[in-house]
């Protein structure tokens, strides 16, 4: 991982581009960002021509959005289109279902987001055949024959595994394969998969690029015109749109991504180093960690690590009542928000962890105190 937040390109640290992306031109008495812009339709008299003409296609809101992602999805680089939705489950719906047709086949992970099955049994309904392998030892290479798409997931949710990107995107391109990564995890200070290779970079804005828990969001990068163009069209044709209120608060969250994402990095390492040293505490998962099984791989492609920890608690009445006795940490699902969260992921089915495996979304909150509060609940919660 690199020691600098400089850009691959020499241009302006992360801190600085995070502050500065997609901010429109200074113009006297007005706003640095301005504010939502609240539209079912725009004034449009004669020929239907310009960028504005109903509020389902576009929005000046979404517009400086898509180009703050942009920026920092590919700094530098005017060909990557950037385009929001309402959540990241649209924003990969429209990959998957704008790019794969009847007949075609698609590779995805198979310990990746728990909503990926749902969308499995909808391609396979549809006719699309649906392959699938783990993260880890880039193990999706083995069924790319033939395959018109693949999904990755890096790092993947929950478990953390983590694969290489540019090898997997060389090996589908030379078969004729579109690639896509699920940038979510990482965020695009943790790595930018357009530089890697592959054809789309998607991912959850609702997660660690707001980081406040407040915003639904998705979002879509690619270089293609033609592909970036049919997932616009699928965006039209179902509708699936931010608010314009969802869209400024999320653009005024990035502004502080680089402060959150290095606060929360850095405490979610020192957190994995003490838990490492817990005797209850198996299956330790963070790439930072120099023992990690990922961390080799991660660190050639990724500058941060990210704000999630996983391990497993021997048993699931340990975990609960581990998740119970913390006094800081909200036991809530998702993660990359400013206040930390754990849950005992098996509640929810469609994983394959053990019933004690926990997921921790490290927050901004202080590391000395954090860390002590969950020392204490493993303490207090012993067997």
């Amino acid at each position: 991982m690199s020691d600098t937040t400089r850009g691959t390109t020499g241009g302006p640290g992360d801190g600085t581009r995070a502050v500065r992306a997609g901010l429109p031109e200074p113009v006297k008495h007005e706003p640095t960002l301005p504010g939502p812009v609240f539209a079912a339709h725009f004034h449009l008299p004669g020929d239907p021509t310009g960028p504005y003409t109903y509020g389902r296609d576009e929005n000046p809101t979404w517009t400086l959005l898509e180009r703050a992602i942009g920026e920092l999805e590919a700094p530098g680089q005017d060909d990557v289109e950037a385009l929001v939705f309402a959540s990241g489950m649209a924003a990969i719906s429209a990959v998957l279902f704008s790019q794969l047709s009847t007949g075609d086949a698609v590779v995805l992970p198979d310990d990746g987001y728990q909503a990926l099955p749902l969308a499995r049994a909808q391609l396979e309904a549809y006719g699309i055949e649906v392959r699938t392998a783990p993260t880890g030892g880039d193990a999706q290479m083995e069924v790319l024959d033939g395959a018109k798409l693949l999904w990755i997931e890096t790092p993947s949710n929950p478990g953390l595994d983590v694969c290489d990107v540019r090898r997997l995107a060389d090996a589908a391109h030379a078969r004729g394969a579109l690639v896509a990564v699920d940038n979510t995890l990482a965020t695009p200070l943790g790595q930018r998969p357009l530089e890697f290779g592959a054809d789309f970079a998607v991912a959850s804005g609702t997660k660690q690029l707001t980081g406040h828990g407040d915003v639904l969001l998705g979002y879509v990068t690619g270089r293609d015109a033609e592909a970036m163009a049919a997932v616009r069209r699928w965006r039209k044709i179902v509708g699936a749109i931010p608010g314009p209120m969802e869209a400024w608060l999320a653009h005024r969250s990035i502004a502080t991504l680089q402060l959150r994402v290095d606060r929360q990095n850095a405490t979610a390492l020192t957190l994995a180093e003490a838990l490492r040293e817990r005797p209850e505490v198996t299956g330790l998962r963070y790439p930072g960690l120099p023992d990690d099984p990922s961390h080799k791989i991660a660190s050639q492609q990724m500058r941060r690590y990210g704000c999630v920890v996983s391990f497993t608690l021997p048993s699931r009445a340990r975990a609960d009542r581990f998740l119970d006795a913390l006094r800081l940490v909200d036991d809530a699902t998702s993660f990359g928000g400013v206040r930390s969260t754990a849950e005992r992921r098996g509640r929810w089915g469609g994983d394959a962890v053990p019933e004690g495996f926990v997921r921790f979304s490290v927050g901004a909150e202080d590391p000395e105190d954090l860390v002590a509060d969950v020392l204490r609940a493993l303490d207090e919660t012993a067997d």
